[in-house]
């Protein structure tokens, strides 16, 4: 009797050991890109504007803030209450015309901390205008029947630089400067989470210093516009491939650029189409890159 109470003892206790163990060795967590949006400032339904959700564990990172964002964080199952922070490449219309979207729904939705955003010179006084600007909105949601948190449309804005701009949980973000035409600032962001390494491009025309920021990384995220049908374009004004050229990145320089980044996976967004299809873009790529490569659409998760 003695000798079986002994026993049951042992293996009690070395399945509490083991319990404890599991508990202690906390699992990795995912990294998972989410396109919400692929498109460009021409509206289309099917591509909203650039917006891309990189969700590590819980945590969801966002990179610019197109038009209607916070539909599709909806739709791909995301919190509309309020992202981790959100990282703005630059302040052109199109990456910035969902950001009092992301402000205001996620506070209704249930926000009461401020929002982090990250992004060039210019961000302060554009979040500073947008609160101007829904003065009385904030008033009725406050003191009306509503009663939303006081304050909890805040944004806490950091304006930023080259360099390390955030750093916590293991998710460490980088931001690199680009070249996008006459914008002093645009950047470019790489993410390092314990499972992963993304870049995000943002708006740029073929750069160097991405070159260097990419090296190697599990995914390139990058925008794209088809060459060719520019260059065969007649009816444009002659100042609009010009502008391409000094703004944007064509699917050959692409093919170009990742054949010496060498990303496992480089996906096509923020896609300027003039037309082209899925195949001819991808066609421009590989005449110079043989590694993975996708042509993103709203809503894919890689």
């Amino acid at each position: 009797m003695q000798r079986r109470a002994f026993l049951w003892l042992l293996v009690s206790s070395g399945a509490a050991a083991s319990q404890t163990t599991a508990q202690l060795v906390a699992p990795r967590e995912s990294t998972v890109v989410v396109l919400l949006g692929t498109g460009m400032p021409r509206p289309d339904p099917e591509a909203s504007g650039p917006a891309t959700a990189i969700v590590v564990g819980e945590r969801v990172f966002l990179v610019d803030a197109g038009p209607g964002v916070e539909r599709r964080l909806a739709a791909a199952h995301l919190p509309i209450d309020g992202v981790t922070a959100l990282f703005v490449t630059h302040l052109h219309s199109d990456h910035t015309l969902g950001y009092p979207d992301l402000i205001f729904t996620s506070w209704v939705m249930g926000r009461a901390k401020p929002l982090a955003a990250y992004g060039p010179q210019g961000l302060r006084a554009m979040t500073d205008h947008i609160l101007a600007a829904w003065a009385e909105d904030i008033d009725v949601r406050t003191n009306g029947l509503e009663k939303r948190t006081p304050g909890g449309y805040r944004v806490d804005v950091h304006e930023i630089g080259p360099g390390v701009v955030y750093d916590s949980g293991g998710v460490r973000v980088t931001a690199f400067g680009v070249e996008h035409g006459t914008w002093r600032e645009a950047y470019g962001y790489r993410f390092d989470t314990p499972t992963r390494s993304v870049v995000i491009s943002g708006d740029t025309k073929p750069s160097e210093s991405l070159v260097r920021a990419a090296a190697g990384v599990d995914v390139l995220v990058h925008e794209v516009y088809p060459g060719a049908r520019m260059a065969a374009s007649v009816t444009e004004s002659t100042r609009w491939p010009a502008y391409m050229r000094d703004f944007h990145t064509s699917d050959v320089e692409l093919g170009r650029l990742a054949a010496r980044i060498r990303p496992k996976l480089l996906i096509l967004s923020h896609i300027i189409r003039r037309g082209a299809t899925d195949e001819e873009l991808l066609a421009g790529v590989r005449q110079s890159f043989d590694g993975r490569v996708v042509v993103a659409h709203d809503l894919e998760r890689y």
